[in-house]
């Protein structure tokens, strides 16, 4: 409550400084007015924070943001390891932003927001360069592949009122925008790194315009042992941008991203073996591996003064490729001593095709005196899936997915969508901007195949094409208090089904026939903007409503209790999540005009209250045996969200003069609860259990020296702190897994 205290007191300040700040223009006509020899000058706006994030401007690549909670982080203004995609370095200027830090390979990104699940980043709509990247967006929305941030130019997240433009997220939107050279014939960029526990790191990239035509590409290469045991990981990214301007305003490109890695799976620990050591591992035979490529068209055009249009034709074909002894963390790996030999390893592999197009359109008119604008677009994606699981795998420790015998379950999933969407920005006055949208969805999705084997004899899957039309409403305002504004934002968004919810683990397992999407709305209220050239913050609350959460029920085979019972799958109850987040940069020296003589000197704060419940949840136990079979239902009503850290608070000082710049930062976050049922003592296999909070230091700093060259260095986890960000059910291993202790990396590189 204190401290909830001191940042409503903080940016109260805040608002009388803005206030103060610059007068509104009917103030400055009056002025001129007064005084007919006064000159009024054009605002010139300063920004001297090097490493602040940024926001996108009302209107951009026919996407309005007017309204609409948003950050954009420049990579190249950040002091932080970007050589393992260190995400609690890069996100900690983002208020809110849940890190699942399942390894530290930094191969795949785990975010969520606002008390939403990380897991591969699957509330958020996860694109590269504007398109998507994910397996499929509507049937598995997990994001295997992000690109390596040292290839990064700007990371864009758009919060609660993207569900419009991009689609129907709760989490919103996160967007990868890759580097171009767009000024010079040729450039040339390199990058290495040797780091803690043999990590070694090679990027190198050239780009570059000549007349008509630009080009870049990258390729990257990084491995290392791992800090954990059996955490040994091989990444290779790569990629191809070309493009032809015809006209100014015309512009035609394409391009072509592949990753491929192959990573030792260290698995999960229980609660006595994280204690005791949480570099351990029992788990060498386990493996996995995403073969990746994306691809795009896309084409710009300015159709007259007024229109504006973008299409992006895109792509992805994929894999996920698993092979393992998931065993829970209690159970050893060990060798049979009657076959001399370890036992089978399960073997999953998933193939993914998805193709779409994507039209937006900007068409600018006026009102009167007031300009305003239309967004409007198109949407058309289709995507197959193919899943292979429970294979019989060999009993080696090589990443090997051969398989003894058919893969008892191998299904088949389609989706096809089509969208359209619009906003509008009103100016009603100089000032105040209202924005509304609608987005209309038409989903379906369908499967077939073997859901499992019984007796030799196979299970088919027994699934009815699933048909959605489903219509978002959303409506944003702004208002301008000269170079502050204060924002709100309600919009409507909703989960469609995932194929995990209508392919239970159990083939005893029903699912309900009439299953609907998880729906809700996202709202948001704050106030943002930078004050005299030193200060910039947003401050804001939120409220997040989610509705037809997907769970399972006891209920008895044909209502007699001594047939056993079978678990229902369905619609069960809602959560709710609301909150502050509160972001602050402040530039000391500029404050103090002090800069000249001691470079910049920036401090900044990240701090979010979040407080995430279940208002509506049932769930049922079955106890007894035949006939004595006895079902209890409870609801879990008042529980918190599992993996909603009750405050996420992030605190950094970074300095710069002339050619060096150092970043100290400290991230503190509260405790989670691993289930719904909110169970605080850990379980014997360290499945379940309440997880403690933590504090991680980080320390960052580069040195650029003979115009063209740089070092940088870092120490991440500068106090070599014990902890863990979250435990498995599965995959990547059961348990707790634990964050990586201390490591650091040294880096030289070179642009020309």
């Amino acid at each position: 409550m204190r401290n909830s205290f001191v940042v409503i007191l903080f940016f109260a300040t805040v608002v009388l400084f803005a206030q103060e700040q610059e007068l509104s223009q009917a103030q400055k006509d009056s002025i001129v007015r007064a005084n007919p020899t006064m000159i009024d000058l054009k605002t010139v706006t300063v920004t001297p924070f090097k490493q602040s994030p940024e926001r996108q401007p009302q209107v951009k690549e026919n996407v309005i943001f007017v309204g609409k909670k948003n950050e954009v982080l420049k990579l190249s203004a950040i002091t932080a390891n970007l050589t393992t995609n260190n995400a609690r370095e890069v996100f900690s200027r983002v208020p809110g932003v849940t890190v699942w830090e399942n390894d530290g390979s930094g191969i795949q990104i785990n975010i969520g927001v606002r008390g939403l699940s990380p897991n591969r980043s699957w509330e958020l709509n996860t694109r590269q360069n504007g398109y998507d990247i994910s397996s499929d967006v509507f049937g598995y929305p997990e994001a295997y592949y992000n690109p390596p941030l040292e290839a990064v130019e700007n990371i864009e997240l758009v919060r609660g009122g993207a569900s419009l433009q991009f689609g129907p997220q709760f989490g919103g939107m996160v967007n990868y925008v890759l580097k171009r050279e767009q000024k010079r014939k040729f450039a040339f960029e390199t990058q290495n790194t040797v780091g803690s526990y043999n990590l070694m790191s090679s990027y190198n990239s050239i780009g570059g315009k000549i007349n008509k035509f630009s080009y870049f590409a990258y390729n990257h290469f990084r491995s290392a042992d791992g800090w954990r045991e059996n955490s040994a990981y091989k990444v290779r990214n790569s990629h191809l941008f070309l493009e032809y301007a015809f006209t100014k305003n015309t512009k035609l490109s394409a391009e072509y991203t592949n990753m491929d890695y192959s990573m030792q799976q260290a698995g999960g620990l229980t609660d006595q073996q994280f204690k005791e050591n949480s570099r351990q591992s029992s788990r060498e035979r386990n493996w996995f591996g995403t073969p990746w490529n994306v691809f795009s068209v896309n084409f710009d055009t300015q159709i007259s003064s007024s229109l504006k249009s973008n299409t992006k034709l895109f792509g992805l074909v994929g894999e996920r490729n698993s092979v393992g002894f998931l065993g829970t963390p209690n159970i050893l790996d060990a060798i049979n001593p009657a076959t001399n030999d370890y036992s089978n390893r399960r073997v999953d592999r998933d193939f993914y095709k998805n193709f779409g197009i994507e039209n937006r359109n900007t068409y600018n008119y006026a009102v009167g005196k007031s300009q305003n604008t239309l967004a409007f677009g198109v949407r058309m994606y289709k995507a197959e899936t193919r899943r292979q699981q429970e294979g019989k795998g060999t009993t080696a420790s090589d990443f090997d997915l051969t398989v003894a015998e058919r893969f008892p379950r191998d299904l088949n999933f389609k989706t096809e969508n089509v969208a359209f969407f619009a906003e509008n920005h009103f100016k009603v006055t100089e000032n105040f901007s209202v924005v509304p949208g609608v987005r209309y969805e038409y989903i379906t999705s369908s499967g077939d195949g073997r859901f499992g084997v019984s007796s030799g004899n196979d299970i088919p899957f027994q699934n009815e094409k699933l048909t959605r039309h489903q219509p978002l409403f959303g409506l944003g305002m702004e208002y301008k208090l000269g170079s502050t504004n204060i924002y709100g934002n309600i919009t409507q968004a909703f989960r469609p089904v995932l194929f995990s919810d209508i392919t239970p683990p159990a083939v005893t397992d029903v699912v309900d026939p009439n299953l609907r999407d998880a729906s809700g709305y996202n709202a948001d209220l704050g106030y943002r903007g930078t004050v005299k050239g030193f200060l910039n913050f947003d401050f804001s609350l939120f409220y997040l409503s989610y509705n037809n959460r997907i769970g399972g029920v006891r209920q008895f085979l044909n209502n007699d209790p001594a047939q056993g019972t079978f678990l229902f799958r369905t619609n069960l109850g809602e959560t709710v999540n609301k909150g502050i987040e509160a972001f602050v940069n402040m530039n000391i020296t500029q404050f103090f005009d002090v800069e000249k003589t001691y470079g910049n000197i920036d401090v900044f704060l990240t701090s979010s209250f979040i407080d995430s419940r279940y208002t509506d949840f049932k769930i049922s136990t079955a106890t007894g045996s035949a006939p004595n079979t006895m079902i209890t239902e409870t609801n879990l009503a008042g529980n918190r969200v599992e993996n909603a850290p009750r405050y996420i608070h992030n605190f950094g000082i970074s300095w710069s003069k002339t050619d060096f710049s150092a970043t100290l930062q400290y991230k503190t976050s509260g405790k989670i609860f691993t289930d719904a049922n909110n169970t605080t003592s850990p379980s014997a296999n360290g499945v379940t259990g309440l997880l403690d909070g933590y504090e991680v230091l980080d320390l960052s700093a580069e040195y650029k020296f003979l115009k063209n060259y740089n070092i940088r260095t870092g120490i991440n986890n500068l106090t070599n702190e014990n902890y863990a960000t979250r435990r498995a059910g599965g995959y990547p291993g059961p348990g707790i897994l634990p964050g990586e202790g201390r490591t650091f990396v040294v880096s030289i590189g070179a642009r020309f």
